[in-house]
């Protein structure tokens, strides 16, 4: 998804836990943002996806929320504030058909594992254990709904393989 806000953490804000706990608050803020657009997203997706893949849809729409709905928590823990979902979110390209719904599903669970692959870099423990096992979630998603699987899902180096939005 695009067009939402970066997130950043509060000034200030920190655990105490150590000299990367403001890194880590950031990534999962950054994690709570890719999943506030990945809901919104499936919202489109399911008026759009073919009937065959609607169950998978509404699967990971529900997965979305319950991960978003962790993060809120996980953040709070770490003594920030969550950051809340915009309003809307502009769509990288127009979702006018089930193959266009399936291309977004992809975009979206790739920018999910971008995010978690971050988290897992900045986190320890069982904190690095979920966002390893949510960027696993997120890649399986993406190969499932591109057809295809990509070598190092959720790498910063791909970010410049993504499709810019279109400004409309």
């Amino acid at each position: 998804m695009t067009s939402a806000p970066s997130p950043t953490p509060t000034p200030g804000v920190g655990t105490g836990r150590g000299p990367g706990s403001d890194r880590v608050l950031a990534a999962a803020q950054a994690a709570l943002a890719a999943e506030h657009a990945a809901s919104y997203g499936y919202g489109v997706i399911g008026a759009r996806t073919a009937a065959a893949r609607s169950a998978e849809a509404k699967e990971a729409y529900g997965g979305h929320l319950a991960r978003r709905d962790a993060l809120t928590r996980t953040v709070r823990e770490l003594g920030g504030a969550p950051q809340p979902a915009e309003a809307a979110y502009r769509m990288p390209f127009p979702v006018r058909t089930p193959a266009d719904a399936e291309r977004l599903a992809a975009d979206i669970e790739d920018r999910v594992a971008g995010a978690y692959s971050d988290l897992v870099r900045a986190a320890e423990g069982p904190l690095r254990r979920e966002a390893a096992d949510a960027l696993t979630a997120a890649a399986v998603r993406a190969a499932r709904w591109r057809g295809t699987g990509v070598a190092f899902p959720g790498l910063t180096e791909r970010a410049g393989q993504a499709q810019p939005a279109q400004h409309s």
